[in-house]
């Protein structure tokens, strides 16, 4: 690229070429205009109006103008249509030759969505909780089973049928095992005991049998407690299907679906099925030799979702696209950010000028009045200014402009004061020319040099203070698109993952960018062309 004509001061001309020489700091500029001019033509490219609309062979643009109703369907309604439920009707799609045409998201930052147009991402979520397989006995001394609760399926009977029958000839017992319930008839302190034991009819059958901590008593126990595991319980663990509006599993399929039958597979996928139309109660299922209870339930279109198709970076709380919202809020925090910049270091170069260059009186009044304007709390002004006038983005702009000048005058005030002595000022005070053409054109061009180089921070810490102010809820009005809007939202549903992954990565973005250029302008201005440590 050639240095622009404009340039035509030798010394800017050979900044420009070292600027550009950082080749991180010249495409991070390039990248944030592209990201700036996108977000400026965002009405072309996130839009809920069509860009072009063909109707009884008359041509419209309802992205640049307003248009009624009544202009489509002769109704007498006034009011703007709802343009995608205009494209169905019979009387717009029927008519030979209409047609729209719509931005490649056809999503607007303030559109609500509706949830019946999103039906057909509707999941049916399949939950398989393992059942655990517990059961207790409560035995005498010489192991026989006086009751049993839930542990008949360990004897391959019902729990009343279990009392009279030996523990020891249903499983094996060790010595460990029959001392250790000894201790407990004999009302001795015991800690926990547990062990493996194998079933004496089926030795594949295994269990863990175990006894719990004990205390001596009154009296010795007429029985003690024996609880009977399932040692495949610790391996299972919950298992989610994810079925399509189809019948389809989703692709992150689960081991476990590997391990189902084909008559299994077709089960679930029928519950599946079922659960769209009507609620479905809970059954059970054997998988592996285990128990699985079965809940199967529809995930409702609830705001904030989760990104799907069409919607690439989800939904935030009020049904809105959060793409455009990103987009439009990108637009947002640059001009706020451009504008913001621009005023406050005119304000501030002219109050520094002003006070370096002519010193004195001057300088020591407007530098008392600095500081104690300064000592404000600029929160407590905004909040105050807020509650007076309302939130706004013109009120917003003034209450932080008034305040945001006063680090650039510090800068200016001292460049001047450095400068107002040099050979070439007091050459022109002597040739007659006045102090205005003095600090314009002969301190000015020479004192910009720190201003310059602060210009693209100033811009990255606007554009943080705004998405921190619209977090706090003290920046622009809702429903203005804000990155921090969104991070606010995220703070109250902290389950919707997009709601901060998205923003976050927005202003991360834009700060590193921002960053870069600053690098870049900061080594064009340095007059030491590579520098270092000794």
């Amino acid at each position: 690229m050639k240095i622009p004509p404009l340039i035509r001061n030798p010394v800017a001309r050979k900044r420009w070429r070292r600027f550009r020489e950082r080749r991180r700091a010249w495409w991070s500029l390039w990248i944030l205009a592209a990201l700036y001019a996108l977000s400026l033509a965002a009405e072309l490219v996130c839009n809920d109006q069509p860009l072009y609309v063909r109707c009884e062979g008359r041509s419209f643009f309802p992205v640049l103008r307003f248009y009624p109703e009544d202009r489509f369907l002769h109704n007498g309604i006034q009011t703007r249509p709802d343009y995608a439920a205009l494209k169905e009707r019979p009387a717009f799609r029927d008519a030979p030759g209409n047609f729209m045409l719509f931005p490649p998201i056809p999503c607007g930052p303030q559109q609500t969505l509706n949830p019946d147009s999103l039906r057909q991402e509707e999941k049916v979520r399949v939950t398989l909780q393992p059942l655990p397989r517990v059961g207790t006995v409560d035995m005498t001394p010489g192991f026989v089973a006086v009751r049993a609760t839930a542990a008949g399926s360990f004897f391959d009977r019902p729990d009343d049928a279990v009392a009279g029958v030996s523990v020891a000839d249903a499983w094996e017992v060790s010595p460990a095992l029959r001392a250790a319930a000894a201790a407990r008839f004999r009302n001795e302190p015991c800690p926990s005991f547990s062990e493996a034991s194998r079933n004496r009819k089926t030795p594949a059958s295994r269990a863990v049998l175990s006894l719990s901590p004990f205390a001596p008593r009154r009296e010795p126990p007429p029985f003690v407690r024996l609880t009977l595991r399932d040692p495949a319980e610790a391996t299972l663990s919950k298992q989610i299907l994810t079925f399509d509006q189809t019948g389809r599993i989703g692709r992150k399929a689960p081991a476990l679906w590997l391990a189902l039958s084909a008559g299994q597979k077709e089960h679930l996928a029928a519950l599946a099925a079922g659960a769209l139309a009507e609620p479905v109660p809970a059954e059970q299922m054997p998988v592996r030799g285990a128990d699985y209870r079965l809940t199967v339930e529809k995930e409702e279109i609830r705001w904030p979702h989760a990104p799907m198709h069409g919607h690439w970076l989800g939904i935030d709380n009020a049904g809105r696209d959060v793409l455009a919202r990103l987009l439009y809020g990108l637009r947002t925090s640059m001009t706020f950010g451009l504008i913001l910049v621009l005023a406050s270091t005119a304000l501030g170069v002219l109050i520094g000028a002003l006070q370096g260059y002519y010193a004195g009186k001057v300088d020591i009044t407007a530098q008392r009045l600095i500081e104690v304007w300064s000592a404000m709390p600029f929160l407590y002004v905004m909040i105050l200014m807020g509650s007076i006038y309302g939130r706004s983005f013109l009120l917003l702009l003034v209450c932080y402009g008034i305040f945001h000048w006063i680090g650039i005058s510090y800068y200016m005030r001292a460049e001047f004061l450095r400068l107002r002595h040099m050979p070439f000022v007091e050459a022109a005070r002597c040739m007659g020319i006045p102090g205005r053409a003095i600090m314009g054109r002969h301190i000015l061009p020479n004192a910009l040099t720190p201003i310059i180089t602060l210009l693209p921070f100033s811009l990255v810490g606007a554009i943080d203070s705004l998405a921190a102010l619209d977090y706090l809820g003290f920046g622009l009005p809702p429903p203005t698109p804000s990155w921090g809007e969104l991070l606010q939202q995220a703070q109250q549903f902290r389950w919707a993952w997009w709601l901060i992954l998205y923003p976050a990565l927005m202003l991360f973005v834009v700060t590193l960018l921002g960053v870069f250029i600053g690098e870049g302008v900061r080594d064009a201005y340095d007059p030491r062309r590579f520098s270092r440590m000794e």
